[in-house]
């Protein structure tokens, strides 16, 4: 299954700085469809050239997504509610690292706001 959500460079996010510091004032952006029902985010930072992104994600109650995988190395930082996969529910303070390839399933009972980062193997 192909990369389920989508990494296309977008005008609210930075990339990488060249010198010094970016700041990205999430609180004055929208949320953003992602490509998957229920699941909305908010680009902080993606450079394509380097193959990196981070996004925090607004997971709705009751979203759920089918297995599918995604190419980079993805690690999921939860934040506040909880997140589950096929494996286990995760809760604040919980870390997941995913391999690429790895294939997964997501979604949220209760709705989840978590932090994505993905990057290259």
């Amino acid at each position: 299954m192909a990369e389920l959500f989508t990494s296309e460079q977008r005008s609210q996010s930075r990339g990488v700085p060249d010198s010094e510091s970016i700041l990205v004032e999430s609180r004055n952006n929208a949320w953003q469809s992602c490509g998957s029902d229920g699941f909305l985010i908010k680009p902080l930072m993606e450079d394509s050239t380097k193959g990196i992104r981070t996004w925090l994600m607004k997971v709705e109650p009751g979203a759920f997504s089918p297995m599918h995988d995604h190419v980079e190395i993805e690690q999921i930082f939860v934040l506040e509610g909880s997140f589950y996969d096929q494996n286990q529910t995760y809760g604040p303070g919980d870390y997941v690292v995913r391999a690429p390839g790895a294939m997964h399933s997501a979604g949220s009972k209760d709705g989840a706001l978590v932090i994505l980062f993905y990057s290259p193997a």
